[in-house]
Protein backbone atom coordinates (compact mmCIF):
# COMPACT_ATOMS: atom_id res chain seq x y z
CA UNK A 1 0.00 0.00 0.00
CA UNK A 2 2.92 2.29 1.05
CA UNK A 3 4.54 2.00 -2.69
CA UNK A 4 1.33 2.93 -4.57
CA UNK A 5 1.21 5.52 -2.71
CA UNK A 6 4.54 6.65 -3.13
CA UNK A 7 4.41 5.85 -6.54
CA UNK A 8 1.17 7.94 -7.36
CA UNK A 9 2.96 10.79 -5.79
CA UNK A 10 5.81 10.61 -7.91
CA UNK A 11 3.34 10.46 -10.64
CA UNK A 12 1.53 13.55 -9.74
CA UNK A 13 5.03 15.33 -9.08
CA UNK A 14 6.16 14.17 -12.60
CA UNK A 15 3.30 15.79 -14.09
CA UNK A 16 3.40 18.52 -11.67
CA UNK A 17 6.70 19.43 -13.13
CA UNK A 18 5.79 18.20 -16.89
CA UNK A 19 3.05 20.98 -16.49
CA UNK A 20 5.42 23.90 -15.27
CA UNK A 21 7.95 23.06 -17.83
CA UNK A 22 5.40 22.92 -20.74
CA UNK A 23 4.07 26.59 -19.54
CA UNK A 24 7.59 28.09 -19.51
CA UNK A 25 8.42 27.22 -22.87
CA UNK A 26 5.00 28.29 -24.04
CA UNK A 27 6.01 31.75 -22.94
CA UNK A 28 9.56 31.94 -25.14
CA UNK A 29 9.84 34.83 -27.45
CA UNK A 30 9.48 33.33 -30.99
CA UNK A 31 10.67 36.06 -33.25
CA UNK A 32 9.89 36.10 -36.72
CA UNK A 33 11.89 38.34 -39.75
CA UNK A 34 9.90 39.92 -42.88
CA UNK A 35 11.08 41.60 -45.97
CA UNK A 36 14.44 42.15 -47.06
CA UNK A 37 16.85 45.60 -46.96
CA UNK A 38 20.30 46.12 -48.72
CA UNK A 39 23.55 46.83 -46.31
CA UNK A 40 25.10 49.68 -45.94
CA UNK A 41 27.89 48.50 -48.16
CA UNK A 42 25.30 47.33 -50.65
CA UNK A 43 23.97 50.58 -51.00
CA UNK A 44 27.48 52.16 -51.08
CA UNK A 45 27.59 50.71 -55.05
CA UNK A 46 24.93 52.54 -55.66
CA UNK A 47 26.07 56.24 -56.69
CA UNK A 48 23.15 58.99 -57.32
CA UNK A 49 23.08 60.54 -60.38
CA UNK A 50 24.91 57.78 -62.05
CA UNK A 51 22.58 54.36 -61.92
CA UNK A 52 19.59 53.85 -63.26
CA UNK A 53 16.61 51.41 -62.41
CA UNK A 54 18.08 48.23 -63.53
CA UNK A 55 21.59 48.80 -62.08
CA UNK A 56 20.25 49.06 -58.74
CA UNK A 57 17.60 45.91 -59.17
CA UNK A 58 21.10 44.27 -60.27
CA UNK A 59 23.08 45.57 -57.10
CA UNK A 60 20.90 45.05 -54.56
CA UNK A 61 18.07 42.98 -55.78
CA UNK A 62 14.34 43.88 -56.71
CA UNK A 63 12.55 45.89 -54.36
CA UNK A 64 9.95 45.05 -52.01
CA UNK A 65 7.41 47.40 -53.42
CA UNK A 66 7.38 50.22 -55.49
CA UNK A 67 5.47 53.10 -56.17
CA UNK A 68 2.63 53.68 -57.62
CA UNK A 69 3.75 56.04 -60.50
CA UNK A 70 5.90 54.68 -63.17
CA UNK A 71 8.55 57.38 -62.26
CA UNK A 72 8.37 56.75 -58.30
CA UNK A 73 10.97 55.29 -56.32
CA UNK A 74 11.31 51.55 -54.90
CA UNK A 75 11.06 50.68 -51.54
CA UNK A 76 13.01 48.19 -49.42
CA UNK A 77 11.13 46.97 -46.44
CA UNK A 78 12.44 44.36 -43.89
CA UNK A 79 10.28 43.75 -40.26
CA UNK A 80 10.80 41.86 -36.93
CA UNK A 81 7.96 40.88 -34.78
CA UNK A 82 8.33 39.32 -31.48
CA UNK A 83 5.48 36.55 -30.83
CA UNK A 84 5.13 36.64 -27.00
CA UNK A 85 2.80 33.51 -25.69
CA UNK A 86 -0.71 34.32 -26.28
CA UNK A 87 -0.13 37.89 -26.40
CA UNK A 88 -0.61 40.27 -30.01
CA UNK A 89 2.52 39.41 -31.88
CA UNK A 90 4.43 43.04 -31.25
CA UNK A 91 6.60 44.72 -34.26
CA UNK A 92 10.25 45.10 -32.51
CA UNK A 93 11.94 46.82 -35.47
CA UNK A 94 11.12 47.94 -39.33
CA UNK A 95 13.13 49.24 -41.68
CA UNK A 96 12.60 51.38 -44.73
CA UNK A 97 14.99 52.33 -47.36
CA UNK A 98 13.57 53.86 -50.18
CA UNK A 99 15.34 54.70 -53.62
CA UNK A 100 13.78 57.55 -55.34
CA UNK A 101 14.41 58.25 -59.44
CA UNK A 102 14.34 61.56 -61.19
CA UNK A 103 12.36 61.30 -64.78
CA UNK A 104 14.87 59.62 -66.95
CA UNK A 105 14.93 56.53 -64.48
CA UNK A 106 18.49 58.07 -62.75
CA UNK A 107 18.66 57.81 -58.74
CA UNK A 108 17.95 60.68 -57.53
CA UNK A 109 18.15 60.01 -53.43
CA UNK A 110 18.93 57.12 -51.09
CA UNK A 111 17.04 57.42 -47.61
CA UNK A 112 16.88 54.82 -44.32
CA UNK A 113 13.88 55.34 -41.93
CA UNK A 114 13.12 52.66 -38.83
CA UNK A 115 10.70 52.42 -37.07
CA UNK A 116 10.63 55.36 -35.01
CA UNK A 117 9.70 57.52 -37.94
CA UNK A 118 6.24 55.68 -38.74
CA UNK A 119 3.05 57.11 -37.83
CA UNK A 120 -0.23 55.53 -37.14
CA UNK A 121 -2.93 56.03 -39.57
CA UNK A 122 -6.34 55.92 -39.06
CA UNK A 123 -8.52 53.43 -41.17
CA UNK A 124 -12.31 55.82 -42.02
CA UNK A 125 -14.14 52.94 -42.57
CA UNK A 126 -17.18 54.96 -44.29
CA UNK A 127 -19.35 52.93 -46.41
CA UNK A 128 -21.80 54.58 -48.92
CA UNK A 129 -24.93 52.87 -48.78
CA UNK A 130 -27.18 51.74 -51.29
CA UNK A 131 -30.70 50.80 -51.58
CA UNK A 132 -30.78 47.45 -53.13
CA UNK A 133 -30.04 46.26 -49.33
CA UNK A 134 -31.61 42.38 -48.81
CA UNK A 135 -32.89 42.46 -52.54
CA UNK A 136 -31.39 39.49 -54.91
CA UNK A 137 -31.24 40.27 -58.47
CA UNK A 138 -33.77 38.36 -59.57
CA UNK A 139 -36.19 40.31 -56.53
CA UNK A 140 -34.70 43.46 -58.78
CA UNK A 141 -35.62 42.61 -61.24
CA UNK A 142 -39.25 41.47 -61.12
CA UNK A 143 -40.36 44.19 -58.84
CA UNK A 144 -39.61 46.63 -61.74
CA UNK A 145 -41.97 44.91 -64.31
CA UNK A 146 -45.09 46.63 -62.37
CA UNK A 147 -44.01 49.90 -62.91
CA UNK A 148 -43.78 49.43 -66.48
CA UNK A 149 -46.36 52.04 -68.12
CA UNK A 150 -47.13 51.71 -71.77
CA UNK A 151 -48.02 55.23 -72.26
CA UNK A 152 -44.95 56.25 -71.93
CA UNK A 153 -43.97 53.80 -74.36
CA UNK A 154 -46.33 55.05 -77.02
CA UNK A 155 -45.83 58.52 -77.43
Amino acid sequence: MVASVSRLTRTIRAAILGAAALSLVACASVYRNHGYVPTDAELAEIQVGVDTRDSVAEAVGPPSAGGVLDNSGYYYVSSRIRHYGARQPEVVSRELVAISFDQRGVVRNIERYGLEHGQVVAISRRVTSSSVEDKTFLRQLLGNLGRFNPGTVLE
